[in-house]
């Protein structure tokens, strides 16, 4: 007797649903994405109780007629492939965001599911499903001018066991939020609402689809603090095009959460794409910090395969080395043209600090109608006096003065981005002024910078310098890590580590980057292949060859406490201004901040 069974539908259906239906955010996702293929411009989302109790997901889109209404809710049946002319079916080649005819069927078989569609000038039709039980489709009120209405009800009713998972309804209800603002990003032209609870917590207007739509959508989602912070990104090699927008070194993140990437409109997680992203910034930030950013990755369907994960979260790329490649190129070269650019926010941060609370002036409360009311006598100072506050130094009490230059001079210099260097404070950083504002610049964090692009480029010019081991270095680790990094051999000598096969399992190291010193080659190896394992690219190497330069530069830079002239100070600002990346040291934090004059004058209630 067979023990094999043939499982009956409802249970065929239950069992799709656990990979499918995850959580409410997964049924959110799927019925936006089907909205999005049905073409429309207007997607409307409710929730109630974090989506457990009800989602609602109402589309102006193109419809279907009481025939697809009954198909749409058969597994595996979908209106998102068709048959090419010899009769096979191309699954790669995938224009849709859903393409499996999985999701609705699946819903409906662990939840209460209610589908209302009508297409433009015909008859609506409304079907419902609980808990894989079909009843309809029969007549319904008319949608408008057509579109379709998909209310799910009591979400895993029919699986009870599956609630216990799910998390609070502040939990799921920021969940959905959070797959709504990811398609959202993708989907500039369309209009999306979500309420949660009677409450609408988001509203976006169509905005079109060109780049400042784009940034536009970014703003309504990410806040004014990205958009002003964040540097244009558009490349194309060989028929993959990288567009969209990267935030600056010096407006970083403690996670990698602010980092939203999409492979042809679809939101996915990937590591190749993450890895690519931690490898352009790497040069410019501590490895616990971050850049936000939105990158829209462009390519042929069958480059890339969407189907090999059930909820579609992650892709596979046909030549995955090119795809990262131009990503750390495309942002590299955003990089360098943003210049000695520091993000804004280091700015508003600093007038935070010295502002008091709620923009009210300590004095306030003394100023009568004339205007301030005036210090006390024995807090008055005259400017004549040579007097020092807080470690500045009046400019007749310093050596070479800046006003010791010319006034035309001078003038000239205040029109260049950083100005024109008036006073040194503590003796660590430089004052300049500008024609609107003042920049305050951090000397030894900025000549860091500087000298570390001065040895990047003599590396670059130069090559890797190698230093031959007395006796190889046998590193031994599994096979599969040994092959991975041998098959990278060729490139890893460029940078200066000569590996060999040692037998199964074994790599002999034989030279190694004479910057690294005295380096623990066991470790490295290691070290390269884990990361060929997760991104496959040797990361590990470069990343040391540049915190070695870091370190170099650092020592070899003006430190803090060292008094300059005129003439040096503003040749560290002529210099800043023609480094790239010389707005952040090496590990991202500014090496300036800019004041505008508008911003002191309300400091001092002027404005």
């Amino acid at each position: 007797m067979s023990i094999i069974r043939r499982l009956p539908p409802e249970t065929v259906n239950r069992i799709a649903a656990g990979e499918v239906v995850e959580r409410p955010a997964s049924v959110v996702k799927e019925l936006v994405e089907n909205a999005l293929d049905a073409g429309a411009q207007q997607i409307d989302i409710t929730i109630e109780d974090g989506g457990k109790s009800r989602v609602l997901v109402a589309d102006d889109g193109h419809g279907m007629d009481k025939e697809g209404l009954e198909l749409a809710v058969e597994r595996h049946a979908t209106s998102k492939l068709a048959p090419a002319e010899d009769g096979s079916w191309d699954l790669l080649a995938i224009s849709t965001m859903g393409f499996r005819g999985e999701a609705l069927p699946s819903i409906g078989s662990v939840a209460r599911l209610s589908l209302t569609s009508q297409q433009a000038g015909k008859d609506a039709w409304q079907l419902n499903i609980d808990g894989g039980v079909q009843n309809g489709p029969r007549p319904a009120s008319p949608l408008g001018l057509g579109g379709t209405r998909i209310e799910v009800r009591d979400l895993f009713f029919a699986v009870p066991a599956r609630l216990k998972f799910l998390k609070s309804e502040r939990a799921e209800s920021m969940a959905i939020s959070d797959v709504v603002r990811r398609l959202a990003m993708a989907r500039a032209d369309v209009g999306f609402t979500l309420t949660s609870n009677g409450r609408t917590g988001l509203r976006l207007t169509p905005k079109g689809m060109d780049e400042t739509a784009q940034l536009a959508r970014l703003d309504d989602l990410l806040g004014r603090d990205f958009a002003k912070n964040a540097i244009a990104v558009d490349q194309e090699r060989e028929g993959i095009r990288v567009t969209g927008f990267a935030g600056l070194p010096t407006y970083h993140q403690g996670s990698n959460r602010h980092q939203y990437l999409f492979v042809n409109g679809r939101p996915v997680r990937d590591k190749l794409l993450h890895g690519a992203v931690r490898g352009a910034y790497a040069d410019f930030l501590a490895r616990d910090r971050h850049p936000a950013l939105a990158l829209f990755v462009e390519l042929d369907p069958h480059q890339v395969d969407v189907n090999v994960h059930p909820a579609k979260a992650e892709v596979r790329f046909r030549d995955p080395g090119l795809v990262r490649g131009l990503i750390v190129g495309a942002l590299r070269h955003g990089l360098a043209a943003a210049g000695h650019r520091a993000s804004t926010t280091t700015a508003g941060f600093a007038l935070g600090k010295v502002r008091p609370e709620g923009d009210s002036l300590p004095w306030a409360g003394q100023a009568g109608a004339q205007g301030f009311a005036r210090a006390p006598q024995s807090q008055q100072h005259s400017f004549g006096e040579s007097t020092r506050y807080a470690g500045f130094e009046a400019p007749s009490a310093r050596h070479e003065a800046p006003e010791a230059q010319s006034q035309a001079n001078m003038q000239a210099a205040q029109e260049l981005p950083l100005g024109a260097a008036r006073a040194q404070v503590h003796e660590t950083y430089i004052v300049a002024q500008t024609q609107d504002g003042i920049v305050i610049v951090d000397q030894h964090a900025a000549h860091e910078r500087l000298v570390y692009e001065d040895m990047k480029a003599a590396l670059e010019r130069s090559g890797v310098a190698a230093q031959a081991l007395l006796v190889p270095e046998i590193v031994e680790m599994d096979e599969a890590s040994a092959e991975r990094v041998l098959a990278r051999a060729v490139e890893l000598g460029e940078m200066g580590l000569t590996l060999e096969a040692f037998g199964s399992g074994a790599v002999a190291v034989r030279e190694t980057p004479a910057l690294l010193g005295n380096v623990d080659a066991q470790r490295l190896v290691r070290d390269l292949a884990d990361d060929l394992a997760q991104y496959d690219t040797a990361l590990s190497l470069k990343e040391r060859l540049e915190e070695v330069c870091s370190t170099m530069a650092c020592h070899g830079s003006v430190r803090a406490g060292r008094r300059l002239n005129a003439d040096e100070m503003n040749a560290l600002l002529r210099q800043m201004e023609a480094t790239p990346h010389s707005g952040q040291c090496n590990h991202g934090r500014p090496t300036y901040v800019e004041l505008k004059l508008k911003d002191i004058e309300k400091l001092f209630g002027r404005r």
